[in-house]
């Protein structure tokens, strides 16, 4: 499906004319409904561990390094603000939801994709719904006052969702007739987020787009796993919680992060780049590393 979406929005793009302003309808569907929806399903059923840390510190760890690797590497190389935040947030964020979900399962079983989520909703969509935004403040040339940012922070949908969402699980969790209106509409959201990447997506080299997008995903994909995995290793992780981790952080950049790079216009045509070849690039490198973590 990942790899549908993308290119049907690509041979939209390119051949069926679409009307003005799909992008922007689609991406604003996906932020302020279908994500919340998501988070509103699966926040209520996720269970707190305090020997889990790991997963959570990995997803950190991955965005901190983004975050100090792109902010001293792209002033060095003279890169533009918005460069620069696009890179940290795609490069920083990995898909641990819509890749992460179904590859891990297939790959570690049910054991797998129960951690898998822990990464996900405490990790990586916590991070989206605060770092995240004040990054994107930063970088977008925003005024950067911790009012406004802890403004953004707090009425951004998906961080409100996550709020209801915790209230919920400590409550016990939704009625079934709430989780079976949540769950559909969050359903959406992977089909449309990835077919609106697909409309923007483009294969340019230009303005030195591809040096940015190789260095980005040297990081996501490859530096940033193995700094978790000494992370893990050295703390002493059992090897299931290990593996996930590592592998989540090995996913491919975030759907989302592209979303809101674009929607603070930090360099959309390369953050959508970087993502689909990433998500191409990570259907061979994370089961590649998993064989490699099982040996």
């Amino acid at each position: 499906m990942l790899f549908v979406c993308l290119v049907l929005g690509a041979l939209v793009a390119r051949y069926a004319r679409p009307p003005a302003g799909m992008v922007a309808s689609l991406n604003w569907w996906v932020l302020n409904v279908a994500l919340p929806a998501l988070v509103l399903e699966l926040i209520p059923r996720v269970r707190f561990d305090p020997q889990l840390w790991f997963l959570v510190a990995s997803m950190w760890l991955t965005f901190g390094g983004a975050w100090l690797l792109f902010g001293l590497l792209g002033v060095r190389l003279g890169w533009s603000r918005q460069r620069i935040g696009a890179l940290i947030l795609v490069c920083g964020l990995g898909n641990t939801g819509f890749m992460g979900y179904p590859l891990l399962q297939a790959l570690r079983g049910k054991e797998g994709l129960a951690l898998a989520i822990v990464a996900d909703q405490l990790g990586t969509f916590m991070i989206l719904a605060s770092a995240g935004i004040v990054v994107a403040s930063i970088y977008a040339g925003a005024v950067a006052s911790p009012r406004l940012i802890a403004r953004r922070v707090v009425l951004f949908p998906p961080f409100i969702a996550l709020v209801l969402g915790a209230i919920a699980g400590q409550l016990g969790g939704w009625p079934p007739l709430l989780d079976g209106v949540f769950s559909p509409i969050g359903a959406t959201m992977t089909p449309l987020a990835l077919f609106s990447v697909g409309m923007q997506f483009r294969l340019q080299g230009g303005q030195g787009q591809w040096v940015a997008a190789s260095l980005g995903l040297g990081w996501k994909l490859v530096l940033a796993p193995l700094l978790c995995l000494a992370l893990g290793i050295a703390t002493g992780i059992d090897a299931v919680v290990l593996a996930v981790g590592v592998l989540q952080a090995a996913m491919a950049p975030m759907v989302s992060a592209a979303i809101l790079a674009d929607e603070y216009g930090l360099d959309p045509e390369l953050a959508n780049t970087v993502l689909g070849v990433g998500i191409l690039i990570s259907l061979l490198t994370v089961p590649l590393a998993n064989l490699w973590l099982a040996g």
